[in-house]
């Protein structure tokens, strides 16, 4: 029989009573219960329950209260009498079969209450914000494995933690999954507890991304994994000429990597940020194929990558993230044996270099013949050396140069992304004169 989840029960002056007659309920059944709010609260006397008190808001209480939680499954559960215990269960059992890494539940609705169509209405809403495929995300009954609740920063004191605690799951790719609920009342959520998550889903739609702006070129990556157009096109340009046992450098937040690993027997995704190999690791939790490897280029283990008899490298926008690109080169050209294929592309035109390049850490722009000239100069005869993206140059001029932003306006990327399959299926027919970017592939000639 699987242990008790643990359960956290935050509450204020008013829900006390049930949030006491639900810790006898659980105290009951052997369930860890951690109580935290503001007022005095009759707790029952057990060894299982803890009451934290003096806490202002509900996120503050859940903050508080995760620090002592111990099980390995975590239900976050309202104090309110329309919650049945009985539905943890349910919620649970996903999170057991290792299926998701948070469950809702979901409210059946049962005429036109006002209280849970407004909860729908914002539901909506953070559907559009956290890109979430859930029907009731902000319903007051959740469970989640512990470790990944505990890996986010929540930053909310009130009751917006709710809504942001779905962003930030959703942000770092955990998987999510819901259950129906059926309620015993309709739960009550005053005015303002909806009035502060939606002001928060406003800001993480607009000038907040989920690391609270912390993580300088996150907002870049972040918004350049919605461009699901652009990133298809980049991942068949690449797919047309990958092997199958492939060495991905710099894989980021797993943009281009979720584009290469169909059909691979093997994709390592090397990278140096441990903040986005987390990432790396939810998004392809249960694909024993894609491992990803934190390490830094000049500190990776290349003999045992070598072991791993790879044919293909692959690296999107990477190349210029490294100090010696020419001794990196050299170092992918170790591990390939003849006829391997290392795959680039690169941002091209020094005189695009601006303040997004700063604030992703450029240390250059390409032009074709510094990056021919550093692949072949190192192991590697170049068989394609194409620029792309004509369409770019003047909005990362104007972004970059001009207005020094330190990162692409979200409005603008998805405008940009409504026309790329138009420009992928342009520029497939036409050489182009000059582009944003330049797409190499190169094949290993020659002994290591």
């Amino acid at each position: 029989m699987s242990p008790p989840p643990s359960f956290i029960i935050p509450f204020t002056s008013t829900s006390a009573p049930v949030a006491a007659r639900f810790a006898h309920t659980l105290a009951s059944r052997g369930a860890e219960v951690i109580l935290a709010g503001e007022g005095p609260l009759e707790a029952p006397s057990s060894p299982h329950v803890q009451v934290l008190q003096g806490l202002k808001g509900k996120g503050a209480a859940i903050r508080a209260a995760l620090g002592r939680v111990t099980g390995d499954i975590t239900v976050l559960q309202d104090a309110d009498t329309a919650y049945s215990l009985e539905s943890s269960e349910a919620l649970c059992r996903p999170i057991r079969e290792d299926v998701a890494d948070a469950v809702f539940g979901n409210r059946q609705m049962v005429g036109l209450e006002a209280e849970l169509l407004a909860d729908r209405a914002l539901g909506h809403v953070t559907r559009f914000v956290a890109d979430v495929a859930l029907t009731d995300p902000l319903c007051g009954q959740r469970a989640f494995r512990t470790e990944a609740l505990k890996s986010v920063t929540l930053t909310s004191d009130d009751d917006s933690v709710d809504a942001e605690i779905v962003v930030k799951l959703a942000a770092q790719l955990f998987r999510m999954a819901e259950v129906p609920l059926v309620l015993e009342a309709t739960p009550h959520s005053p005015l303002a507890t909806r009035l502060a998550r939606l002001r928060t889903l406003v800001r993480y739609a607009t000038v907040h991304n989920d690391a609270d702006n912390q993580h300088e070129g996150y907002t870049t990556l972040e918004r350049m994994d919605g461009a699901n157009n652009y990133n298809a096109w980049l991942g068949q340009r690449f797919r047309e000429h990958l092997g199958r046992r492939v060495l991905e450098i710099g894989a980021g937040i797993g943009t281009i990597t979720e584009k290469l690993e169909p059909g691979l027997e093997l994709l390592i995704a090397l990278e140096v940020d441990r903040f986005y190999v987390d990432r790396l690791k939810n998004k392809f939790r249960g694909k024993p194929h894609v491992r990803p490897y934190l390490s830094d280029v000049a500190l990776a283990d290349w003999e045992s990558l070598k072991a791993e008899r790879l044919d293909s490298i692959v690296l999107s926008n990477v190349l210029e993230h490294i100090p010696d690109d020419a001794s990196a080169v050299r170092r992918f050209r170790q591990i390939l044996g003849p006829g391997g294929r290392v795959l680039v592309l690169v941002p091209a035109l020094p005189q695009l270099f601006g303040s997004i390049d700063e604030a992703v850490g450029h240390h250059r722009r390409y032009t074709p013949s510094a990056l021919r000239e550093v692949l072949a100069g190192n192991g590697f005869e170049v068989e394609r050396l194409e620029w792309m993206n004509l369409v770019g140059i003047p909005g990362w001029f104007m972004n970059s140069r001009v207005m020094r932003r330190r990162s692409v306006p979200k409005f603008q990327l998805k405008v940009y992304d409504r026309i790329a399959p138009y420009l992928a299926r342009a520029e497939s027919h036409v050489k182009l004169p000059v582009g944003m970017s330049l797409f190499a592939v190169a094949r290993a000639t020659g002994g290591a």
